[in-house]
């Protein structure tokens, strides 16, 4: 992150551990565009497992740029996922739909590896797994 942007505030709708970034300037277009952004995330499930993506801590930051393009790097529960092919498209497709967003690129990361205290306590619920 650097002097062009900055962090959004978190709202019950970000978690906590998720980094949004976007441009310094968009401050009040931030919250709504960073809620309707978690919302879209939110109806990306892993076919495998039935809770949300956002939920079971795979979205690691949402970058937002100058020109509304999003940049969004997110994880898999495991390297030999057998969603890994479609999970990203999926993701893409999901940000994509969001109005007032520019081009989105996803990027899968392994660092650091997921695990299962990055879940909400709503997936941890869906779950069943305290």
């Amino acid at each position: 992150m650097n002097d062009e942007t900055k962090t959004a505030t978190a709202d019950a709708s970000v978690r906590a551990d998720l980094e949004v970034t976007a441009p310094a300037g968009v401050s009040g277009d931030l919250a709504k565009l960073t809620d309707d952004i978690v919302a879209a995330l939110k109806t990306v499930y892993d076919p495998e497992i039935p809770a949300d993506i956002y939920e079971l801590g795979l979205i690691y930051k949402v970058d937002i740029g100058d020109d509304r393009t999003v940049t969004v790097d997110m994880t898999l529960t495991t390297p030999n996922c057998p969603s890994a092919q479609e999970l990203p498209q999926m993701v893409e497709n999901a940000v994509s739909s969001v109005a007032g967003v520019g081009p989105v690129k996803v990027n899968v990361v392994w660092t650091p590896p997921w695990d299962p205290s990055r879940m909400s306590d709503e997936a941890r619920v869906v779950l069943n797994m305290w």
